[in-house]
Protein backbone atom coordinates (compact mmCIF):
# COMPACT_ATOMS: atom_id res chain seq x y z
CA UNK A 1 0.00 0.00 0.00
CA UNK A 2 1.13 3.54 -0.73
CA UNK A 3 1.72 6.08 2.05
CA UNK A 4 -1.43 7.92 0.99
CA UNK A 5 -3.58 4.82 1.33
CA UNK A 6 -1.96 3.89 4.66
CA UNK A 7 -2.72 7.35 6.01
CA UNK A 8 -6.35 7.08 4.90
CA UNK A 9 -6.68 3.63 6.48
CA UNK A 10 -5.27 4.96 9.76
CA UNK A 11 -7.85 7.77 9.78
CA UNK A 12 -10.67 5.32 9.09
CA UNK A 13 -9.54 2.97 11.87
CA UNK A 14 -9.15 5.87 14.30
CA UNK A 15 -12.61 7.19 13.43
CA UNK A 16 -14.29 3.78 13.66
CA UNK A 17 -12.72 3.12 17.05
CA UNK A 18 -13.77 6.49 18.49
CA UNK A 19 -17.34 6.25 17.18
CA UNK A 20 -17.81 2.72 18.55
CA UNK A 21 -16.23 3.77 21.84
CA UNK A 22 -18.70 6.65 21.92
CA UNK A 23 -21.65 4.35 21.18
CA UNK A 24 -20.77 1.80 23.88
CA UNK A 25 -19.57 4.25 26.52
CA UNK A 26 -23.19 5.08 27.37
CA UNK A 27 -24.33 1.46 27.88
CA UNK A 28 -23.66 1.25 31.67
CA UNK A 29 -25.54 4.52 32.20
CA UNK A 30 -28.85 3.45 30.67
CA UNK A 31 -30.21 1.53 33.72
CA UNK A 32 -29.24 4.43 35.99
CA UNK A 33 -30.87 6.89 33.60
CA UNK A 34 -34.05 4.83 33.70
CA UNK A 35 -34.15 4.89 37.51
CA UNK A 36 -33.08 8.54 37.85
CA UNK A 37 -35.75 9.83 35.46
CA UNK A 38 -38.40 7.22 36.38
CA UNK A 39 -38.67 5.83 32.85
CA UNK A 40 -40.34 2.52 32.09
CA UNK A 41 -38.75 -0.51 30.48
CA UNK A 42 -40.98 0.20 27.48
CA UNK A 43 -39.53 3.73 27.22
CA UNK A 44 -36.01 2.30 27.16
CA UNK A 45 -37.03 -0.29 24.60
CA UNK A 46 -38.44 2.41 22.33
CA UNK A 47 -35.12 4.28 22.49
CA UNK A 48 -33.19 1.20 21.37
CA UNK A 49 -35.73 0.36 18.68
CA UNK A 50 -35.65 3.91 17.25
CA UNK A 51 -31.87 3.81 16.94
CA UNK A 52 -31.95 0.43 15.17
CA UNK A 53 -34.91 1.38 12.95
CA UNK A 54 -33.28 4.64 11.81
CA UNK A 55 -30.08 2.76 11.06
CA UNK A 56 -32.00 0.08 9.17
CA UNK A 57 -33.87 2.56 6.96
CA UNK A 58 -30.99 4.95 6.34
CA UNK A 59 -28.09 2.58 5.69
CA UNK A 60 -28.81 1.41 2.10
CA UNK A 61 -30.06 4.87 1.05
CA UNK A 62 -26.98 6.62 2.38
CA UNK A 63 -24.77 3.93 0.86
CA UNK A 64 -26.24 4.72 -2.57
CA UNK A 65 -25.66 8.44 -2.04
CA UNK A 66 -22.04 7.91 -1.02
CA UNK A 67 -21.50 5.93 -4.23
CA UNK A 68 -22.61 9.03 -6.13
CA UNK A 69 -21.11 11.99 -4.30
CA UNK A 70 -18.09 10.43 -2.61
CA UNK A 71 -17.33 9.17 0.87
CA UNK A 72 -15.88 12.15 2.75
CA UNK A 73 -19.00 14.39 2.78
CA UNK A 74 -21.08 11.49 4.13
CA UNK A 75 -18.47 10.60 6.77
CA UNK A 76 -18.06 14.16 8.05
CA UNK A 77 -21.83 14.77 8.16
CA UNK A 78 -22.38 11.43 9.90
CA UNK A 79 -19.82 12.26 12.56
CA UNK A 80 -21.39 15.70 13.01
CA UNK A 81 -24.81 14.11 13.57
CA UNK A 82 -23.24 11.68 16.03
CA UNK A 83 -21.90 14.63 18.04
CA UNK A 84 -25.31 16.32 17.96
CA UNK A 85 -27.08 13.15 19.15
CA UNK A 86 -24.73 12.66 22.10
CA UNK A 87 -24.80 16.30 23.21
CA UNK A 88 -28.60 16.40 22.89
CA UNK A 89 -28.86 13.31 25.09
CA UNK A 90 -26.51 14.95 27.61
CA UNK A 91 -28.37 18.25 27.97
CA UNK A 92 -31.97 17.02 28.12
CA UNK A 93 -34.14 15.10 30.55
CA UNK A 94 -37.13 15.07 28.19
CA UNK A 95 -38.25 11.68 26.87
CA UNK A 96 -39.22 13.01 23.43
CA UNK A 97 -35.78 14.60 22.99
CA UNK A 98 -34.16 11.35 24.11
CA UNK A 99 -36.05 9.60 21.30
CA UNK A 100 -35.05 12.32 18.79
CA UNK A 101 -31.46 11.88 19.90
CA UNK A 102 -31.62 8.14 19.26
CA UNK A 103 -33.07 8.64 15.77
CA UNK A 104 -30.26 11.09 14.94
CA UNK A 105 -27.76 8.62 16.40
CA UNK A 106 -29.10 5.81 14.22
CA UNK A 107 -28.78 7.93 11.09
CA UNK A 108 -25.26 8.93 12.16
CA UNK A 109 -24.26 5.29 12.61
CA UNK A 110 -25.70 4.49 9.17
CA UNK A 111 -23.59 7.26 7.66
CA UNK A 112 -20.34 6.43 9.46
CA UNK A 113 -19.61 2.73 9.82
CA UNK A 114 -20.66 1.34 6.39
CA UNK A 115 -19.16 4.34 4.57
CA UNK A 116 -15.83 3.76 6.27
CA UNK A 117 -15.94 0.14 5.13
CA UNK A 118 -16.87 1.25 1.62
CA UNK A 119 -14.00 3.74 1.43
CA UNK A 120 -11.58 1.12 2.70
CA UNK A 121 -12.77 -1.23 -0.06
CA UNK A 122 -12.45 1.56 -2.65
CA UNK A 123 -8.81 2.33 -1.91
CA UNK A 124 -7.38 -1.14 -1.22
CA UNK A 125 -6.52 -3.93 -3.61
CA UNK A 126 -7.73 -7.50 -3.13
CA UNK A 127 -4.28 -8.36 -1.79
CA UNK A 128 -4.66 -6.08 1.24
CA UNK A 129 -8.44 -5.86 1.59
CA UNK A 130 -8.90 -8.75 4.04
CA UNK A 131 -6.20 -7.30 6.27
CA UNK A 132 -7.78 -3.84 6.26
CA UNK A 133 -11.31 -5.20 6.85
CA UNK A 134 -9.88 -7.15 9.78
CA UNK A 135 -8.31 -3.97 11.21
CA UNK A 136 -11.57 -2.06 10.87
CA UNK A 137 -13.49 -4.93 12.48
CA UNK A 138 -10.98 -4.91 15.33
CA UNK A 139 -11.45 -1.15 15.75
CA UNK A 140 -15.22 -1.70 15.78
CA UNK A 141 -14.95 -4.50 18.36
CA UNK A 142 -12.32 -2.69 20.40
CA UNK A 143 -14.46 0.40 20.76
CA UNK A 144 -17.49 -1.63 21.79
CA UNK A 145 -15.44 -3.68 24.27
CA UNK A 146 -13.63 -0.79 25.98
CA UNK A 147 -16.56 1.64 25.98
CA UNK A 148 -18.70 0.16 28.79
CA UNK A 149 -15.78 0.06 31.21
CA UNK A 150 -14.86 3.66 30.50
CA UNK A 151 -18.51 4.68 30.71
CA UNK A 152 -18.87 3.04 34.09
CA UNK A 153 -15.85 4.95 35.42
CA UNK A 154 -17.09 8.29 34.10
CA UNK A 155 -20.60 7.72 35.45
CA UNK A 156 -19.15 7.67 38.97
CA UNK A 157 -18.56 11.43 38.58
CA UNK A 158 -21.80 12.31 36.76
CA UNK A 159 -24.27 10.06 34.98
CA UNK A 160 -24.39 12.45 31.99
CA UNK A 161 -20.58 12.63 31.65
CA UNK A 162 -20.36 9.56 29.33
CA UNK A 163 -22.64 11.33 26.82
CA UNK A 164 -20.50 14.48 26.88
CA UNK A 165 -17.40 12.33 26.47
CA UNK A 166 -18.93 10.45 23.54
CA UNK A 167 -19.75 13.76 21.85
CA UNK A 168 -16.20 15.02 22.31
CA UNK A 169 -14.78 11.77 20.89
CA UNK A 170 -17.06 12.15 17.87
CA UNK A 171 -15.93 15.75 17.38
CA UNK A 172 -12.27 14.67 17.46
CA UNK A 173 -13.02 12.00 14.88
CA UNK A 174 -14.89 14.49 12.68
CA UNK A 175 -12.01 17.00 12.74
CA UNK A 176 -9.49 14.26 11.96
CA UNK A 177 -11.62 13.04 9.06
CA UNK A 178 -12.09 16.53 7.63
CA UNK A 179 -8.50 17.74 7.83
CA UNK A 180 -6.37 14.58 7.65
CA UNK A 181 -8.04 12.37 5.02
CA UNK A 182 -5.75 12.58 1.95
CA UNK A 183 -7.26 14.88 -0.67
CA UNK A 184 -6.53 12.42 -3.47
CA UNK A 185 -8.96 9.96 -1.88
CA UNK A 186 -11.46 12.04 0.03
CA UNK A 187 -14.18 12.32 -2.64
CA UNK A 188 -13.44 9.32 -4.81
CA UNK A 189 -15.85 6.46 -4.50
CA UNK A 190 -15.42 3.51 -6.81
CA UNK A 191 -18.25 4.66 -9.05
CA UNK A 192 -16.67 8.11 -9.45
CA UNK A 193 -13.39 6.55 -10.49
CA UNK A 194 -15.25 4.33 -12.96
CA UNK A 195 -17.07 7.33 -14.42
CA UNK A 196 -13.79 9.10 -14.99
CA UNK A 197 -12.37 6.07 -16.76
CA UNK A 198 -15.52 5.60 -18.84
CA UNK A 199 -15.62 9.27 -19.76
CA UNK A 200 -12.05 9.11 -20.97
CA UNK A 201 -13.03 6.27 -23.28
CA UNK A 202 -16.29 7.92 -24.33
CA UNK A 203 -18.30 5.14 -22.71
CA UNK A 204 -21.28 5.77 -20.41
CA UNK A 205 -21.62 3.33 -17.52
CA UNK A 206 -25.12 1.80 -17.63
CA UNK A 207 -27.32 1.89 -14.54
CA UNK A 208 -27.81 -1.46 -12.80
CA UNK A 209 -30.70 -2.78 -10.78
CA UNK A 210 -30.29 -4.03 -7.23
CA UNK A 211 -30.58 -7.62 -8.44
CA UNK A 212 -27.85 -7.05 -11.03
CA UNK A 213 -25.59 -5.54 -8.37
CA UNK A 214 -26.10 -8.31 -5.84
CA UNK A 215 -27.12 -11.36 -7.84
CA UNK A 216 -27.62 -14.74 -6.21
CA UNK A 217 -24.21 -14.67 -4.45
CA UNK A 218 -25.06 -11.37 -2.79
CA UNK A 219 -28.46 -12.63 -1.66
CA UNK A 220 -26.87 -15.68 -0.03
CA UNK A 221 -24.24 -13.54 1.69
CA UNK A 222 -26.82 -11.10 3.00
CA UNK A 223 -28.91 -13.99 4.35
CA UNK A 224 -25.78 -15.13 6.19
CA UNK A 225 -25.23 -11.59 7.50
CA UNK A 226 -28.73 -11.49 8.95
CA UNK A 227 -28.41 -14.94 10.51
CA UNK A 228 -24.98 -14.19 11.98
CA UNK A 229 -26.28 -10.94 13.50
CA UNK A 230 -29.41 -12.68 14.77
CA UNK A 231 -27.34 -15.55 16.16
CA UNK A 232 -24.74 -13.37 17.87
CA UNK A 233 -27.27 -11.03 19.47
CA UNK A 234 -29.57 -13.93 20.30
CA UNK A 235 -26.67 -15.68 21.99
CA UNK A 236 -25.05 -12.66 23.64
CA UNK A 237 -28.13 -10.73 24.80
CA UNK A 238 -29.26 -13.44 27.23
CA UNK A 239 -25.85 -14.93 27.95
CA UNK A 240 -25.41 -13.40 31.41
CA UNK A 241 -28.98 -14.36 32.34
CA UNK A 242 -28.52 -17.92 31.04
CA UNK A 243 -25.21 -18.69 32.76
CA UNK A 244 -26.38 -17.08 35.99
CA UNK A 245 -29.68 -18.94 36.00
CA UNK A 246 -28.45 -22.35 34.80
CA UNK A 247 -24.79 -22.50 35.87
CA UNK A 248 -24.81 -19.98 38.75
CA UNK A 249 -22.14 -17.69 37.29
CA UNK A 250 -21.34 -14.66 39.42
CA UNK A 251 -20.83 -11.18 37.99
CA UNK A 252 -17.07 -11.65 38.31
CA UNK A 253 -17.27 -14.95 36.37
CA UNK A 254 -19.17 -13.24 33.56
CA UNK A 255 -16.76 -10.27 33.53
CA UNK A 256 -13.76 -12.61 33.23
CA UNK A 257 -15.33 -14.46 30.28
CA UNK A 258 -16.15 -11.23 28.43
CA UNK A 259 -12.68 -9.82 29.10
CA UNK A 260 -10.98 -12.94 27.74
CA UNK A 261 -13.30 -12.83 24.74
CA UNK A 262 -12.40 -9.20 24.06
CA UNK A 263 -8.68 -9.92 24.11
CA UNK A 264 -9.02 -12.98 21.85
CA UNK A 265 -11.30 -11.10 19.48
CA UNK A 266 -8.83 -8.27 18.97
CA UNK A 267 -5.98 -10.74 18.47
CA UNK A 268 -7.90 -12.75 15.88
CA UNK A 269 -9.03 -9.72 13.88
CA UNK A 270 -5.77 -7.76 14.00
CA UNK A 271 -3.09 -10.44 13.91
CA UNK A 272 -4.64 -13.55 12.38
CA UNK A 273 -7.58 -12.62 10.13
CA UNK A 274 -5.49 -11.83 7.03
CA UNK A 275 -3.49 -15.05 7.49
CA UNK A 276 -6.64 -17.13 7.97
CA UNK A 277 -8.20 -15.72 4.79
CA UNK A 278 -5.01 -16.41 2.83
CA UNK A 279 -4.86 -19.98 4.15
CA UNK A 280 -8.54 -20.99 3.96
CA UNK A 281 -10.23 -18.33 1.71
CA UNK A 282 -13.18 -16.27 2.91
CA UNK A 283 -15.72 -18.91 1.87
CA UNK A 284 -14.11 -21.69 3.88
CA UNK A 285 -13.44 -19.42 6.84
CA UNK A 286 -17.15 -18.51 6.93
CA UNK A 287 -18.12 -22.18 6.67
CA UNK A 288 -15.76 -23.34 9.42
CA UNK A 289 -16.76 -20.44 11.67
CA UNK A 290 -20.46 -21.26 11.37
CA UNK A 291 -19.65 -24.91 12.16
CA UNK A 292 -17.55 -23.95 15.20
CA UNK A 293 -20.24 -21.57 16.49
CA UNK A 294 -22.82 -24.35 16.05
CA UNK A 295 -20.65 -26.79 18.01
CA UNK A 296 -20.11 -24.22 20.76
CA UNK A 297 -23.83 -23.44 21.02
CA UNK A 298 -24.74 -27.13 21.33
CA UNK A 299 -21.88 -27.66 23.79
CA UNK A 300 -23.11 -24.90 26.10
CA UNK A 301 -26.53 -26.58 26.26
CA UNK A 302 -25.00 -29.81 27.55
CA UNK A 303 -22.00 -28.50 29.52
CA UNK A 304 -21.98 -29.50 33.18
CA UNK A 305 -19.00 -27.52 34.48
CA UNK A 306 -18.15 -23.82 34.45
CA UNK A 307 -14.95 -24.60 32.55
CA UNK A 308 -16.93 -26.31 29.81
CA UNK A 309 -19.36 -23.38 29.60
CA UNK A 310 -16.50 -20.89 29.33
CA UNK A 311 -14.75 -22.87 26.57
CA UNK A 312 -18.02 -23.25 24.66
CA UNK A 313 -18.71 -19.53 25.03
CA UNK A 314 -15.29 -18.57 23.66
CA UNK A 315 -15.76 -20.90 20.68
CA UNK A 316 -19.03 -19.19 19.79
CA UNK A 317 -17.83 -15.62 20.28
CA UNK A 318 -14.54 -16.03 18.41
CA UNK A 319 -16.27 -17.80 15.51
CA UNK A 320 -18.75 -14.94 15.19
CA UNK A 321 -15.88 -12.44 15.32
CA UNK A 322 -14.46 -14.08 12.18
CA UNK A 323 -17.74 -14.53 10.30
CA UNK A 324 -18.61 -10.85 9.90
CA UNK A 325 -15.29 -9.55 8.51
CA UNK A 326 -15.04 -12.60 6.25
CA UNK A 327 -18.52 -11.97 4.80
CA UNK A 328 -17.76 -8.25 4.48
CA UNK A 329 -14.56 -9.03 2.57
CA UNK A 330 -16.49 -11.28 0.17
CA UNK A 331 -19.12 -8.60 -0.34
CA UNK A 332 -16.51 -6.03 -1.38
CA UNK A 333 -15.74 -8.27 -4.37
CA UNK A 334 -19.31 -8.45 -5.65
CA UNK A 335 -19.45 -5.00 -7.27
CA UNK A 336 -16.47 -2.62 -6.89
CA UNK A 337 -18.59 0.27 -8.18
CA UNK A 338 -21.29 0.00 -5.50
CA UNK A 339 -19.39 -0.35 -2.23
CA UNK A 340 -21.50 2.27 -0.45
CA UNK A 341 -24.79 0.58 -1.30
CA UNK A 342 -23.48 -2.90 -0.44
CA UNK A 343 -21.99 -1.86 2.89
CA UNK A 344 -25.11 0.17 3.70
CA UNK A 345 -27.32 -2.86 3.09
CA UNK A 346 -24.87 -4.89 5.18
CA UNK A 347 -25.34 -2.51 8.11
CA UNK A 348 -29.12 -2.41 7.56
CA UNK A 349 -29.53 -6.18 7.79
CA UNK A 350 -27.17 -6.27 10.76
CA UNK A 351 -29.47 -3.79 12.50
CA UNK A 352 -32.49 -6.02 11.88
CA UNK A 353 -30.65 -9.03 13.29
CA UNK A 354 -29.55 -6.97 16.28
CA UNK A 355 -33.18 -6.11 17.05
CA UNK A 356 -34.83 -9.47 16.30
CA UNK A 357 -32.19 -11.61 18.04
CA UNK A 358 -32.58 -10.21 21.57
CA UNK A 359 -36.39 -10.04 21.26
CA UNK A 360 -36.71 -13.68 20.22
CA UNK A 361 -34.15 -14.96 22.73
CA UNK A 362 -35.67 -12.96 25.56
CA UNK A 363 -39.15 -14.30 24.83
CA UNK A 364 -37.89 -17.90 24.55
CA UNK A 365 -35.92 -17.62 27.79
CA UNK A 366 -39.18 -16.89 29.63
CA UNK A 367 -40.48 -20.25 28.43
CA UNK A 368 -37.39 -22.39 29.06
CA UNK A 369 -33.71 -21.67 29.60
CA UNK A 370 -32.62 -23.98 26.77
CA UNK A 371 -35.00 -22.72 24.08
CA UNK A 372 -33.01 -19.62 22.97
CA UNK A 373 -29.82 -21.53 22.25
CA UNK A 374 -31.73 -24.38 20.63
CA UNK A 375 -33.21 -21.88 18.14
CA UNK A 376 -29.82 -20.22 17.60
CA UNK A 377 -28.32 -23.66 16.91
CA UNK A 378 -30.98 -24.39 14.28
CA UNK A 379 -30.27 -21.11 12.47
CA UNK A 380 -26.51 -21.72 12.61
CA UNK A 381 -26.98 -25.21 11.14
CA UNK A 382 -29.03 -23.76 8.27
CA UNK A 383 -26.33 -21.15 7.68
CA UNK A 384 -23.63 -23.80 7.63
CA UNK A 385 -25.43 -25.63 4.83
CA UNK A 386 -25.98 -22.35 2.96
CA UNK A 387 -22.21 -21.88 2.76
CA UNK A 388 -22.01 -24.93 0.48
CA UNK A 389 -23.96 -22.95 -2.13
CA UNK A 390 -20.98 -20.62 -2.56
CA UNK A 391 -17.70 -21.17 -4.26
CA UNK A 392 -14.86 -18.87 -5.29
CA UNK A 393 -13.21 -18.74 -8.67
CA UNK A 394 -9.70 -17.62 -9.25
CA UNK A 395 -9.75 -13.85 -9.07
CA UNK A 396 -11.95 -14.01 -5.96
CA UNK A 397 -15.27 -13.68 -7.76
CA UNK A 398 -18.11 -15.21 -5.76
CA UNK A 399 -20.50 -17.43 -7.67
CA UNK A 400 -23.12 -20.07 -6.93
CA UNK A 401 -22.63 -23.70 -7.65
Amino acid sequence: MSKTVKKAIFILIFSEFLVCLGISIVIPVMPFLRNELHLSAFDMGIMSALFAFAQFVASPIIGRISDRIGRKPILVLGLFLFVISQFLFAITNNLILFDVSRVIGGIAAAMSVPTEMALAADITTKKYRARVIGWLSAAFSGGLILGPGLGGLLANFDYKLPFWTAGVLGAISMVAMYFMLPKELENQSAVEQEKVAASAKGVEEPQKSIWEILGKPGIILFVLIFISSFGLQGFESIYSLFVNQVHHFSLSNIAIVLTINGALSLFLQVALFDWLVAKFTEKNLIRYSFLISLIGTIWILFAQSKTGVILATLLVFEAFDLIRPAITTMLTKLSPKNQGFINGLNMSLTSVGNVVGPLVSGALLDWHSSYPYMVVAVFLAISFFFTFMLREQKGADVILK
